[in-house]
């Protein structure tokens, strides 16, 4: 996502000021996200933006959702890349892979928007229901879920290992994105990351 290109003058303030903390938040983070900052780059005073914003944490909040939408749209069009012309079985495993290597994909290819979207202040209520969905009306967890469900329903898994089988599989891939983009495993090549995450997929389904 680009920098705007002009000064905010009229129309939508608050949509002008999330579009400069999602370009805070590409750059640095969750950390970066700051009102001043944000109004700056929308062209408005520090004071405007406080009629949108009660302070920092809202308009982090605010960016959360958008970040967390990033995320479930790359997991539908990865899932939507799977062909469906073969065995529903495979099918819905294929799916539920793509779920897995998508939300690796996001965290190394935007880590910054990875950061912020799980970056959500305390004290504030976590996304809703109505926020961080992608263009199906799903969050990330939603998307995750219904591909189990399918899974599922193929004979992936049996029934009475069904309930909280995505917190596992959720639990494993985040785990390994944070590996990867901040501990020990930052520098592995290209390589041995792309085994290890199809590892931890391979992991994963045994374990289902």
């Amino acid at each position: 996502m680009r920098p705007a290109q002009n000064p905010y003058h009229h129309g939508n303030l608050r949509a002008a000021l999330i579009d400069a903390g999602v370009e805070l938040a590409q750059l640095g983070g969750p950390d970066a996200i700051v009102l001043r900052e944000a109004s700056r780059r929308a062209g408005v005073s520090h004071n405007a933006a406080y009629r949108h914003f009660a302070d920092r944490d809202s308009l982090l909040e605010a960016v959360c959702d958008r970040c967390m939408s990033a995320l479930a749209r790359l997991m539908e069009t990865r899932i939507a890349e799977v062909d469906d012309g073969e065995r529903e079985l495979e099918t819905a495993r294929r799916r539920l892979r793509a779920c897995g290597l998508a939300y690796v994909e996001f965290a190394l290819a935007e880590p910054g928007w990875f950061r912020t979207a799980f970056a959500v202040p305390p004290g504030l209520d976590y996304l809703g229901e109505d926020e961080g969905l992608g263009d199906s009306g799903l969050g990330p967890l939603a998307i995750l879920t219904a591909q189990l469900d399918a899974f599922a329903a193929a004979g992936g898994l049996p029934p009475e290992r069904r309930a909280y089988a995505e917190f596992a599989a959720w639990a494993s891939v985040h785990g390994l994105a944070m590996l990867l983009l901040a501990g020990p495993l930052r520098e592995l090549p290209q390589s041995e990351r792309d085994a290890a995450l199809e590892h931890i997929l391979d992991t994963v389904e045994r374990g289902l």
